[in-house]
């Protein structure tokens, strides 16, 4: 009797060396339940960031694009296959933006506005120097493998390089200035604009992105 009451108060080893494996268990599939959570959260905010990221970079190419103004002197809107290249209106004065993709990157750049027809001219030229861009672009996204670039002309959609209607301007009152060497002959704008994004598998974008742009009559 005497022994039974007390193994009725105590635990032997091995009843204890069960009971901290149990322990460990519960805590090796708590500490993986917690671990798959906290990864769940940042592919989760990642995402989010990407997309978000994503959205303010296309929200700023509609503004640009938006504000898309011929100024009569430079081309109002280019595309040469890695750039887009135009000019858009400030409350300063007029500037020109540049969207290229290089090594992967989508870039804009953008020239302070400016007020004088030379000084439209000498920023234009300035956006046609790899140079120029390389040095004052801003990244705005990564893992882009290549984009693509329509313009809507009369009744369809066609490549942007394949559209070559050159505007015939009526004959003005005065004399214009002369563009400068280098800078590309004026060519109609189109009623629309659209941008297909195509990104590299690891970069946790997806399918391609596209969107298009109707240009308002003001632009024309």
């Amino acid at each position: 009797m005497r022994m039974s009451a007390r193994r009725l108060h105590g635990f032997t080893l091995i009843e204890v060396l069960i009971a901290l494996v149990i322990m460990a268990v519960m805590a090796g599939m708590a500490w993986r339940g917690l671990d798959a959570v906290l990864r769940s959260r940042e592919i989760s905010q990642a995402h989010l960031d990407r997309t978000t990221r994503l959205q303010t970079v296309l929200a700023q190419w509609e503004q640009d694009l938006r504000l898309l103004q011929d100024s009569q002197l430079v081309p109002a809107l280019a595309f040469d296959g890695a750039s887009l290249r135009l000019t858009r209106a400030t409350e300063q004065g007029l500037q020109v933006v540049v969207w290229t993709v290089r090594n992967g990157e989508l870039d804009r750049w953008a020239t302070p506005p400016v007020t004088t027809q030379d000084a439209l001219t000498q920023a234009y030229e300035r956006s046609l120097q790899p140079l120029s861009l390389a040095e004052g672009s801003v990244r705005t996204l990564q893992g882009l493998q290549e984009w693509q670039v329509y313009f809507y002309r009369g009744s369809a959609w066609s490549h942007a390089q394949s559209s070559d209607d050159v505007q015939q301007p009526a004959a003005p009152a005065q004399p214009p200035s002369q563009p400068a060497p280098g800078v590309p002959q004026r060519k109609k704008l189109p009623n629309g604009v659209r941008i297909v994004l195509s990104f590299l598998p690891d970069s946790g974008y997806g399918g391609p992105v596209t969107r298009q742009l109707q240009l308002g009559p003001q632009q024309q």
